[in-house]
């Protein structure tokens, strides 16, 4: 079984004047990676920040933190490589935004950063099913894309289990409405890489979230191993 449990700390939750400290904060607290939403007003009705601002937290914070994109616009194919220049290390696409999966997936490997692939809530799993031994990672939407503070949607999580059960080793994300209460429902449904915003970022004490989710989905997966 080779997934671990990680959590990434989703950084339009933060103080948006202060991203660099803010993403050096999240590290020192304990997040295994950094979640970087970056929405075009199209795909979604929010527009937040492009490549340029990627470049600038990368020096800012160093070549450690793990940048996870989550590419929600509609010319995915347009951003692979100014975002693999400004130091992203994994670029997640929508499955919705494009027509040629195939050869995205192509071109994110040959820019050098790994590949995640996301649905929405209305997406069926089925539909992901195709792509999902050529990607690194796969994201279930647990909210509809677009806002941050949305209640977290439980019904996605068949979605999660049927995933786990036929690529057991797969990377599977879960994002939006995360944290302490229903981070058990993810655990047991077998994500391993949970994006949480405001239940993190917005909490008096971030390391002790940080750690009570990955607690929670390390025994999860440690269960799973054992029933196997």
């Amino acid at each position: 079984m080779a997934y671990s449990a990680k959590i990434g700390p989703s950084i339009l939750s933060s103080d948006l004047s202060c991203l660099g400290s803010e993403c050096v904060r999240m590290m020192e607290c304990g997040a295994d990676y950094l979640h970087l939403d970056v929405m075009d007003g199209h795909f979604v009705p929010n527009i937040t920040f492009g490549h340029p601002m990627v470049e600038c937290l990368r020096k800012s914070v160093g070549q450690d933190p793990f940048f996870d994109m989550h590419m929600m616009v509609s010319r995915p194919e347009q951003w692979v490589k100014p975002m693999a220049a400004a130091g992203a290390n994994q670029y997640t696409f929508h499955l919705e935004a494009t027509t040629n999966p195939g050869n995205l997936i192509k071109e994110i490997r040959e820019s050098g950063m790994k590949v995640g692939l996301a649905i929405k809530p209305g997406t069926t799993v089925e539909e992901l099913a195709p792509w999902a031994n050529q990607i690194d990672m796969a994201l279930v939407m647990t909210v509809e894309p677009g806002f941050g503070g949305q209640k977290f949607m439980e019904d996605m999580m068949p979605k999660v289990s049927w995933l786990r059960s036929q690529f057991p080793s797969l990377d599977i994300e879960v994002d939006g409405g995360v944290g302490p209460d229903s981070i058990h429902k993810c655990a047991e449904a077998g994500a391993n890489m949970i994006v949480s915003g405001s239940a993190v970022i917005g909490s008096d004490d971030p390391r002790s979230v940080i750690a009570l989710l990955r607690t929670v989905v390390a025994e999860a997966i440690q269960k799973r191993s054992l029933d196997r």
